[in-house]
C-alpha cells in the first residue's frame, strides 16, 4: 500500500503524514491511512467495552447475591457513566493543547484495577468504588484513542471512526457471552481472570503511543490546515445542541435495552438468566454491525443522511417493541440495535467538522455526554421500572426516537464548505 513504509521497527509509520482535519476522502488520503494503527485502536477498544460490559452483564447475579433492588442496579450503572462523562471532556480538552501518547496504558491501568476490585467485592459500596474505576478508564481512552483514529484515518474520517468504535461495539456484545458462560458458573471471583485482557490492551497501547509520539515529531514543522466552515458562531451552538439531544435519544433509548433487556425477557417471558444473555448479545452484535456501516456511507453520502435515518429510521420498531412476542422482540431489536449504532460516528464527526482543531474536546464532550446521560437514563429508567414495572420502561422510551425530527436543524456541511472556499482570497 503506498503511503505506508515497511519496517521492522516502525510497522505502522506513515509516509505522508495525515492532516488531522481533512474532510473528505480520495484516493491518495485513502493510501495514506494507517490501517494497523486504526485496528489496534478498535481492538483494544473491544477489549475495553468487553471488560466494561461484565459489570452490566452481572446485574442480574449481583441483584441475587447482594439484594438489590433496580435502583441500585441503576446506580452501578450511573456511578461509571457520570465518571467517564465527567472526565472525558478535561482529558480531551487537556490533551488537544498537550497530546499525551502514552496515557491510554495508564488509563486502562484504572480498568484493570476496578476489574480486580469488583471480583473480590463484598459489599454494595466497594462495586460502586469498582464501577468508578471502570469509568476513569473510559474517561482517558475515548478521547485520546478517537483523535489517534482521527490522525490516522487518512481523510476517511467517518471509516476510521466506524472502525474504532465497532471495537467497542463487539466487546460490549462478547461481554454478555462471557458472563453467561464463565463468569455465571464460575461465581464473581472469575472476574479476576479478566484482568489479562486489560494488561494486554497495555502493552498494544503502549505500542499505539509509540506511533503517536513518533508522528508528531515527523510532522511537528509542518503547519496544520484547518478547513473553514461558512457558518455563524449561533448556527454552530444550535448544531452541536440538536447532535447533544440527538444523543440523549439514542443513548437513553439504549440504555433501557443494555441495563434492563435481560429483566424484561425474564420478567414477560418467563426466560432464563443465561437465554435472556444470548438475547442480549443478538442486540449488541447488531449494534456492532451498525456501526461499522454507518461510518463508511456517511463519508460517501453525507452524515445528515445517515443521522437522519439511524434515529427517526428506528421509531416503527421502538413503537412496536412492546407489545411483540418472544420471536418478534429477538427480531425487533436486532432492527433498532442496527440502525441506531450507525448514528454515533456520524454525529462524533459531524461534530468535529464543525468546530475544527478541537478533536479532542469534541470526542470528549460527546463520548462523555453519551456516558453520562446514558447513566442518568439508567438510573432513572431503573427508579420508573421500580415504580410502574419494566413494561412501562419499553412503552415509554418507544417515543424517544421521535427526537429525530430535529435533525432538520442541522446544517449542510458541503455547502458551508464550499461557501467558505468561495469567500477566500484567490
Amino acid at each position: 500500500m503506498r503511503g505506508l513504509r515497511r519496517s521492522t521497527r516502525m510497522p505502522w509509520t506513515m509516509e505522508h503524514p495525515v492532516t488531522p482535519t481533512a474532510t473528505t476522502a480520495d484516493p491518495a488520503a485513502a493510501d495514506s491511512t494507517a490501517f494497523k494503527v486504526i485496528a489496534a485502536l478498535g481492538f483494544c477498544h473491544l477489549l475495553n467495552d468487553m471488560m466494561q460490559s461484565l459489570l452490566t452483564a452481572l446485574y442480574p447475579m449481583l441483584k441475587s447475591d447482594f439484594g438489590l433492588d433496580f435502583g441500585q442496579i441503576g446506580l452501578l450503572t450511573l456511578t461509571f457513566n457520570v465518571t467517564a462523562s465527567l472526565l472525558q471532556p478535561v482529558v480531551g480538552l487537556y490533551t488537544d493543547k498537550r497530546p499525551m501518547p502514552y496515557s491510554l496504558s495508564l488509563g486502562m491501568g484504572f480498568t484493570l484495577i476496578g476489574l480486580i476490585l469488583l471480583a473480590f467485592a463484598h459489599h454494595y459500596w466497594l462495586l460502586l468504588v469498582a464501577s468508578a474505576l471502570v469509568g476513569m478508564g473510559s474517561a482517558v481512552f475515548h478521547p485520546e484513542a478517537s483523535r489517534i483514529a482521527r490522525t490516522a484515518s487518512g481523510g476517511r474520517h467517518g471509516l476510521a471512526q466506524s472502525l474504532f468504535q465497532v471495537g467497542g461495539n463487539f466487546g460490549s456484545a462478547i461481554g454478555p457471552l462471557l458472563a453467561a458462560f464463565i463468569v455465571l458458573p464460575k461465581g464473581q471471583s472469575s472476574v479476576a481472570w479478566f484482568s489479562l485482557a486489560a494488561l494486554l490492551a497495555m502493552v498494544v497501547l503502549w505500542q499505539v503511543g509509540g506511533w503517536y509520539a513518533r508522528h508528531r515529531a515527523a510532522s511537528a514543522k509542518r503547519p496544520a490546515a484547518v478547513t473553514p466552515i461558512a457558518l455563524s458562531p449561533n448556527k454552530i451552538i444550535l448544531a452541536l445542541v440538536v447532535l447533544g439531544v440527538l444523543v440523549f435519544s439514542k443513548y437513553v433509548y439504549m440504555a433501557s435495552l443494555t441495563s434492563y433487556y435481560t429483566f424484561y425477557l425474564i420478567h414477560k417471558f418467563d426466560l432464563s438468566v443465561r437465554d435472556s444473555q444470548l438475547l442480549l448479545f443478538l442486540f449488541l452484535g447488531a449494534v456492532a454491525v451498525g456501526t461499522i456501516v454507518g461510518g463508511p456511507i456517511g463519508d460517501r453520502f453525507g452524515r445528515k443522511l445517515v443521522i437522519w435515518g439511524s434515529i427517526l429510521g428506528a421509531l416503527p420498531f421502538t413503537l412496536a417493541l412492546p407489545y411483540a412476542d418472544l420471536a418478534w422482540t429477538a427480531v425487533l431489536t436486532v432492527l433498532i440495535g442496527l440502525i441506531m449504532a450507525s448514528a454515533f460516528s456520524a454525529i462524533i464527526v459531524f461534530a468535529q467538522e464543525l468546530v475544527p482543531g478541537k478533536v479532542g474536546l469534541i470526542a470528549g464532550l460527546f463520548f462523555g455526554f453519551a456516558f453520562g446521560i446514558g447513566g442518568i437514563g439508567a438510573a432513572v429508567l431503573g427508579a420508573l421500572a421500580d415504580v410502574k414495572g419494566i413494561d412501562y420502561v419499553y412503552w415509554i422510551c418507544s417515543f424517544l426516537p421521535l427526537v429525530g425530527l430535529l435533525t432538520i436543524f442541522l446544517p449542510d456541511m458541503a455547502e458551508a464548505r464550499a461557501k467558505a472556499r468561495r469567500a477566500q482570497p484567490a
